[in-house]
This record gives structure tokens, C-alpha cells and sequence, in this order.
């Protein structure tokens, strides 16, 4: 009890190792990873009883009852779907040894701890999911505005004093080009996948 006790008070409970990119294979979530559909790897640190993956198009936790179990229970969520936010990096105090980033994954709060010699690798993820939270936040504010300039555009349209006939035709014209203008739009600022961005951050 003392001893786990100490353990917690020291972050030693169940500190995360980053593997590196030659061991992917050798874990479990390599298993839920689509490479069928080009879906890669780019982050991977695996505690006692759970794997935390970072792939281009999905965040993927294998989740460990305990480090003694051999039950897994797989969650994945795709960026599309759940949004980053309040992402933050803790950095060790003097007698800690792990260090830990925490974020939101929509209404799911993550914590992970990790070894403190391992900050610099760390650091790198924390810059590509804040450069994702920031993406997914500003697309989601221009969809939003270009759904309220068509609402906008139909709205005068309706309440314009020009023959029905021509209301009619004009309506017509402006749906059809509002559903290809939203479509665009939707390809454009709702983006699914981030391995540009790991890319840029991720140096292993």
C-alpha cells in the first residue's frame, strides 16, 4: 500500500514509453490501424495498460483494464468527428519523473503520463495537436459563416417583388449552387485528414 502510495505521489503509477516508429508493428493498435485507407501512425506512447495512437485521421486508445489483464477495449475517434481542445503539456517538477499532456477529444478528457527524458518528442506532439485544435476551430467558424451567407442570400431572395415565375427559377439556380458551394466548402473546411500537420511536427 506504501509502496503504491509512493508510486502514485511520484508518477511512477503508470508512466508511458513513446515507441518509436520501427516498433509500431509490435503494438496493438498497429492491429486498428486502416493502412487499407492510407491511414498511418505518426505518434504511439504505451503505458502498463493502455496504448495512446496518433494516426493522420484518427486518434485511436486501446484502453487496458490493468497492467495484469489481458481485456482490451478499443476506442477510436475520428477528427472529423471530435475535436481537439484545451490541449496542454505539463512539464516535471524536481522530484517527478514523468512529464504529461492532456487534451479534450469532444467530450472526452485525456491525460497521459510519460517519462520526463522523453519531453522533447513530447513538445512535438503538444505543437501538432494545438496546430490541429486551432485548424478544426477556425474551419468550423468559416463553415458556419458560409452556411449563414447562403441562408442570407435565400432569405432576400425570397422576399424580393419579382414575378413568382422568376422566383421560382431563381430559387432553382440558387439551391442548386448553394448545394455545390456547400459541398466545396464542406471538402475545403472540414478537413479529415492531419498528416500534413504531424508531418510538419512529428520529427522521429
Amino acid at each position: 500500500m506504501l509502496k503504491k502510495m509512493a508510486a502514485d505521489a511520484l508518477g511512477l503509477s503508470d508512466i508511458g514509453k513513446i515507441i518509436g516508429p520501427e516498433d509500431y508493428d509490435k503494438t496493438d493498435a498497429d492491429d486498428y490501424v486502416r493502412h487499407e485507407d492510407n491511414e498511418k501512425i505518426y505518434f504511439l506512447i504505451k503505458t502498463k495498460a493502455d496504448e495512446y495512437c496518433f494516426t493522420n485521421i484518427a486518434f485511436i486508445h486501446v484502453d487496458g483494464e490493468n497492467a495484469t489483464s489481458s481485456k482490451r477495449t478499443l476506442r477510436r475517434y475520428p477528427y472529423s468527428q471530435f475535436k481537439f481542445s484545451n490541449v496542454l503539456l505539463e512539464t516535471a517538477g524536481r522530484v517527478d519523473l514523468d512529464i504529461e499532456i492532456k487534451f479534450s477529444l469532444g467530450n472526452n478528457n485525456y491525460s497521459i503520463d510519460v517519462k520526463k527524458e522523453e519531453i522533447e518528442q513530447l513538445k512535438d506532439l503538444y505543437k501538432a495537436l494545438v496546430y490541429i485544435s486551432e485548424k478544426t476551430h477556425e474551419n468550423e467558424v468559416l463553415m458556419n459563416m458560409a452556411s449563414q451567407s447562403l441562408e442570407k442570400a435565400v432569405s432576400v431572395l425570397q422576399n424580393s417583388r419579382t414575378d413568382q415565375t422568376n422566383i421560382a427559377e431563381q430559387f432553382k439556380d440558387l439551391t442548386e449552387f448553394g448545394f455545390s458551394w456547400l459541398e466545396t466548402s464542406r471538402e475545403k473546411y472540414h478537413e479529415k485528414d492531419f498528416g500534413d500537420v504531424f508531418e510538419k511536427y512529428i520529427n522521429n
